[in-house]
Parts: structure tokens; sequence; C-alpha cells
């Protein structure tokens, strides 16, 4: 195994591709910009049939990255979910599916294999006003869990994305009128505990703890993100085997583009 050098991964949930690339500056631009060795995309909206070969020129999407290894996973549904990671690094095995066949079709999971820990990126389901899709939450929460300590067994993980869920008071700007709700619910945030405690550490947290209005996701209703009234919801995990390895753990509020920020890693393995 080679020596010990710094990761710097990047997470950010764009709430539709499309739309990103069309801004200034482009997703293209900002991926650049940060350079960094893996950057994972949420909620793409972008189907298998934009990316291939042979889509109709107004349809397909192309992203300029050169360096970089485009590994996709697209919902059936068109339009929907979806998720991408652009790594530097040649993965050894890609996983596009946990197991879970209430939502394995939605295109929520990237899982990388690289030679010193397994890289997961997550589109978590929503569970809907009302909690109306939380039993499918809750399903895809356990088998989300028991996947990543299956791949545990074999090398350290890291899992990033956007995983709907402020986990404490401190996560989100008001906690009391939004107990209950979507994000916020006691079973969601039991769930992310649960994840937790099957061997794994929030380095945002774990590395500024009593930082509050750090958010990552801002409604676009009411003003939110001017003043602040949001959510943290992106997350960067890592195994516990490696929590002391973590440098840095990030948020890039000062980046525009979606209704979610990036997040960020710095790791020395």
């Amino acid at each position: 195994m080679s020596d010990v050098r710094e990761f710097r991964l990047v997470s950010w949930n764009v709430n539709g591709l499309r739309a990103v690339m069309k801004k200034d500056p482009s997703v293209e631009g900002i991926i650049r910009t940060f350079d960094a060795d893996v950057f994972a995309l949420q909620e793409t909206k972008i189907s298998f049939a934009n990316l291939a070969e042979d889509a109709k020129a107004k349809d397909r999407v192309a992203l300029d990255l050169p360096g970089y290894h485009q590994t996709w996973n697209c919902a059936e549904k068109k339009g929907y979910s979806g998720t991408a990671v652009f790594s530097k690094e040649e993965p050894l095995q890609v996983i596009r599916q946990i197991g879970c066949g209430v939502a394995d079709d939605e295109g929520r999971v990237c899982a990388l294999e690289f030679e010193k820990f397994w890289f997961v990126d997550v589109y978590t389901p929503n569970a809907q006003d009302g909690l109306k899709r939380i039993d499918v939450r809750l399903e895809w929460d356990e088998a989300y869990r028991d996947f990543l300590s299956g791949l545990a067994l074999q090398k350290p993980v890291i899992t990033c994305g956007d995983f709907n869920v402020a986990h404490e008071e401190i996560d989100l700007k008001n906690p009391g009128p939004n107990r209950g709700n979507a994000g916020f619910s006691d079973e969601e945030r039991e769930s992310f505990t649960k994840l937790l405690d099957a061997g794994f550490t929030d380095t945002f947290r774990a590395r500024h703890p009593d930082l509050a209005g750090a958010y990552s996701w801002w409604s676009y209703r009411f003003n939110a993100r001017a003043n602040n009234a949001g959510w943290r919801i992106d997350y960067f995990l890592v195994s516990d085997s490696i929590a002391d390895k973590v440098t840095a753990a990030s948020i890039y509020d000062e980046v525009f583009g979606s209704d979610h920020c990036p997040v960020g890693l710095s790791i020395e393995l």
C-alpha cells in the first residue's frame, strides 16, 4: 500500500443537474475550482438515455471534466433522483444497488471501491409531507445500514450525500415547529442514530460539536437562505476506525446554484 496522503472529497445535492449546468459558474466550473479527489452529486434528475452516445443532441448531457472518471446511477423514472461521482482515481469496482426493493430503481447509490477505502454517495428517500413515505424511508435506512456494514468488513467506508434528516436540534434553525415533520421526525432521527451506532462518525459534528447555524439546505420559500433558516441534512460519515484521520470537515455555504450547498471532507489515509 502506498504512503499516507490527504484526500479532498466534496458532496453536493444539485437538485437538477441541467439547471446547474446553465448557471454561472456552472457545475463544471465549480467542480474544477474545488479540484477535489472525489466530487459526488445527488438529485441529478438525469436518465441513462441522456448519457448514451446515441441520445438526441438536445437531450444529451455531457460534463467536460478532464482528469475525472465519471460514475452515474440514474432512476428508472425520468427526471427523478439520481447520483453521480467524479473521481480522479479509477474505481476498482462500482455498486449501484443495495438490495432494497422499495427504492433500488431510483438511482440512489454510487458505491466506488478504491485502494484504501469504499466511497459511497447516497441520496436518501424523503419521508414526504405527513410522513407518507416513512415506511419506505425506514426500510431503506435499514438496508443502507446493512450495506455499509458489509462494505466496512472489507475496508474503511466514507459515505456522503443528502441523508434527508437533521439529526439533532442544533442541526436546524427551528427544531420546535418542525418536530415530527419529514426530516426531523423521531423515527428518522432514531434511524440515523442507529447508523452512527453501527460504526460511523458524523465528521462535521465531531469536528464542530457546538457550532450552531451551520446548515446545508434552505427552503426556497420565506427567504430562508438569506435569513439562514436552514437544515444540516448533507453529511460525510466515516468508519469509526478512520475518524481520527479526518483533518477538516466543511460546509461551503458560499456556493450557490441549488437549494443545497456543497459539504466537504479532508482525510489522511
